[in-house]
């Protein structure tokens, strides 16, 4: 890391001295119809000017690529199911689940609902990524060290893997078996008593046709194998460079049981009526994986026609959240259930039929090979009802389990029709373009320069008429989607006199809503909106200053709830004084904070005693957790599952909680409470451990961990930092709009714009980052000039 930050430092100084960037170079490259430029700026974003729809698409994928390729490689064996061939057979049963959920429909329809001219943009995206790695393998030792680290070289890419769904926010089906296996043993209503399922009450009867006890074979195992993160032993590893300390490595991206969620983002849109300058403000700050390198990609798009800057994944070509001339727009999820798990019958003399209408139907069957490392490639037979992938068949009962996903309909590739929305000139246009935005559900929304704010819900959402989407139900033709509901037709407004619009995943649905057969029931604990809500209706006359304090604000709802409770009870020693110390304190979560660092401790054990003492046993591997508004609600009107006697049982619930918190600090931190910051090495902090970190010797590992840095918040504060010690999910990317000022934008990427270790823009946005500061994103050429620390030209030939 040192010697990366005296690189960025020479950069600067030469350019300090010269005027000029310190890289000014020309490359011929194969496949653009014309020049295109290049600009780097200090902070690592590419800002691309290219003389035509084509080249700038190409460009950016030659430029990402050049970024991020080993995590490009990675994303291309998950998409095409192939990661088996270079980490062996532990890899297949994921493959076999990437080739089950492979969409299969028409390649032009699918990359045409993206954009009009969604076929020749995302094949010159990918042309522009071979570009890149046709010149890399030229002089194979300039790859990144990762590849060196494995003996693996990058191939080629196609626009099939672009559109796949492997890595977005996709739906909720493992929840839901969970819910069903919970119903199976606790009852439809103990299991709403558990779960916070709202704004309406959903139907969790289950079905009298379907086995409860079949439900607790591993009929999803294919699908989670697909959709979990790319793990690495030291064995996969060449040996000289191999960590000969431990067996297997772990992943940045694996997690201990979080609550999902308590993860999420927040965004708002401001009228200029609420702003010092008058002009229309957006901030979005997108909570997903912490992780080296960054899921976040940021660039600028310039040629005829378009005009955008901003982030998103990084394998995608265009912009998902960012600004163009005219406006600016971010997301949020908006919960909703695009899965389901349908149960069949299956005929006894021949599991490959299933009932169906009270006729048995044959399922359609795909042959697949797979290759595997040190071994023969294996064939398998992928089966399909006409619902979808058979993830499992139960020989001995007849049964077969498949998943319905909205996401394999044409559009379901996460963000990427966000290339319609990098075009809008008008809220009209931008309305229209969500129409097409199929995955994630999100909360879409519009600030623009005409002083016009807006927002759209989106994502394909199942129209259910007779049951909720929670439970699994039979296939036999009883459970049937009535279509989808068209997405202007979900919740939207525009220009609302309170003069602001604010999401962060809670149910944001209005009450007069009519739709509600296609909105989802499970939300996110509705302390990060209330907090931003509350700052917006309290702030009058907001700046640029407001924005970025209110995106990292730590001020924590629910220890403003519970900690007058404190005042019931009595503590001696330690305990006591942690108490009077909270009952003066602001209710901060910051990094320094000693009180926080009590509060928060307290906060996990409530959660964690409530999971144990109001979850049947029997259960807890299926519920894993209860959100928080839950418990806070118990604890503040208590009945009898706090015993005879609630309120005794109430306040002595929370006292075991604090006692055990205590004692867990001065395990963890040592007896003496001076050194009981919240944000420390030992206590919340961030670290970014590389996939392949444990994998390695030491040495080379110490070149791929980032951290560990302190941090402050939890993921209930607008501030997210997630509800464990070390930071696993939170805001990396943050952007901040002036739509009368497009040079006033402001934002973040942490770690950094590359992926290479090697890179100065590796690691160059960490330390500012967990330090919740912002760099300026500059949009005009005269700006962008200014900053700029290499030019390169790629010359058509």
């Amino acid at each position: 890391m040192q010697s990366r930050l005296q690189l960025i430092w020479i950069i600067l100084i030469i350019i300090s001295c010269t005027g000029e960037s310190f890289d000014n170079t020309a490359e011929p490259i194969k496949g653009l119809q014309e020049d295109v430029e290049i600009v780097r700026d200090k902070w690592g974003i590419n800002h691309i000017y290219a003389q035509n729809e084509h080249d700038l698409f190409f460009a950016q994928g030659y430029a990402a690529a050049k970024d991020r390729l080993f995590q490009f490689e990675i994303w291309r064996r998950q998409a095409t199911g192939t990661v088996a061939e270079i980490l062996g057979e532990r890899e297949l049963k994921r493959d076999i689940g990437t080739r089950l959920f492979k969409f299969r429909g028409n390649m032009t329809t699918e990359m045409e609902h993206y954009h009009p001219n969604g076929v020749e943009i995302i094949t010159a995206y990918t042309d522009g990524v071979n570009a890149y790695i046709d010149e890399i393998l030229k002089q194979p030792d300039r790859l990144p060290m990762e590849f060196k680290l494995l003996g693996i070289q990058p191939e080629k890419w196609t626009p099939e893997v672009v559109i796949s769904r492997h890595q977005g926010l996709l739906g909720n089906i493992v929840a839901e078996l969970q819910i069903g296996r919970a119903v199976a043993l606790l009852g439809e209503e103990k299991v709403k008593e558990l779960l916070w399922l709202h704004p309406m009450e959903p139907d969790l009867t289950m079905d009298d046709r379907i086995d409860q006890n079949l439900l607790f074979h591993d009929i999803l195992d294919l699908y989670q194998a697909y959709r979990k993160v790319v793990s690495f032993r030291s064995s996969d590893v060449l040996p000289q460079y191999r960590n000969l300390k431990v067996e297997t490595a772990f992943n940045q991206q694996k997690q201990p049981n979080l609550d999902s969620l308590s993860i999420g983002s927040n965004n708002w849109v401001i009228s200029g009526k609420l702003m010092k300058d008058g002009n229309t403000y957006m901030a979005n700050d997108p909570h997903r994986t912490v992780a080296v390198p960054s899921l976040r990609y940021m660039a600028h798009l310039v040629a005829p026609g378009w005009n955008v800057i901003g982030g998103g994944e990084p394998e995608i070509p265009g912009i998902s959240i960012g600004h163009n001339e005219y406006g600016s727009w971010g997301l949020t999820v908006f919960r909703t259930d695009g899965e389901d798990l349908y149960v069949y019958d299956l005929n006894p003399e021949n599991h490959d039929q299933y009932q169906y209408k009270g006729e048995w139907v044959d399922m359609t069957i795909v042959q697949e090979r797979i290759p595997v490392k040190g071994q023969e490639a294996v064939e398998v037979d992928l089966k399909y009802t006409r619902h979808g992938p058979v993830t499992y068949v139960d020989s001995k009962n007849h049964k077969a389990y498949a998943v319905r996903c909205a996401w394999l309909e044409p559009g379901g590739s996460p963000y990427l029709a966000s290339l319609r929305m990098d075009q809008a000139k008008t809220w009209e246009e931008f309305r229209d373009a969500c129409n097409y935005s199929h995955i994630p559900g999100e909360n879409m929304i519009w600030a623009d320069r005409e002083g016009n704010i807006g927002w759209q819900a989106v994502g394909i959402a199942p129209v259910r008429n007779n049951f909720s989407g929670l439970v699994p139900v039979p296939g036999d033709g009883r459970y049937e989607w009535d279509g989808y509901l068209p997405i202007v037709q979900k919740p939207h407004a525009v220009n609302p006199e309170k003069g602001y619009i604010a999401t962060a995943n809670q149910n944001v649905t209005p009450r007069d809503y009519v739709h509600w057969n296609a909105i989802g029931y499970s939300w996110s604990d509705p302390y990060r909106g209330n907090r931003v809500n509350q700052v917006l209706d309290s702030t009058p006359d907001m700046t640029m200053e407001d924005m970025k304090s209110l995106q990292v604000d730590v001020t924590s709802l629910p220890a403003q709830s519970l900690i007058p409770f404190l005042e019931l009870i009595e503590f001696e020693g330690q305990a006591a004084q942690a108490k009077e110390m909270l009952l003066n304190w602001n209710h901060q979560l910051n990094s320094n904070s000693i009180e926080a660092a009590i509060y928060v401790a307290w906060e996990n054990t409530l959660r964690h005693l409530a999971h144990e003492r109001f979850v049947p046993s029997n259960a807890q591997n299926y519920i894993k957790s209860i959100q928080l508004k839950k418990v806070i609600d118990w604890i503040q009107t208590p009945d009898n599952k706090f015993g005879p006697q609630p309120v005794l049982g109430r306040n002595q619930y929370l006292s075991e909680a604090f006692t055990l918190a205590i004692r867990d600090l001065e395990t963890r931190l040592g007896t003496d409470m001076s050194q009981w910051q919240y944000g420390q090495k030992k206590n919340k902090r961030t670290e970014l451990i590389h996939a392949l970190a444990d994998a390695v010797n030491d040495s080379i590992a110490k070149q791929l961990i980032l951290g560990p840095l302190p941090r402050g918040g939890n993921g209930y504060t607008p501030g997210s930092t997630s509800n464990d010690y070390r930071q696993r999910t939170g805001a990396t990317f943050r952007l901040i709009v002036n739509t009368g000022d497009w040079d006033a934008a402001l934002g973040t990427n942490s770690p950094g714009q590359s992926g290479d270790p090697n890179s100065p823009f590796y690691d160059n946005l960490f330390g500012p980052w967990a330090k919740d500061e912002f760099f300026p994103i500059y949009f005009s050429k005269t700006k962008i000039d200014s900053v700029a620390v290499s030019r390169i030209t790629l010359q058509a030939y």
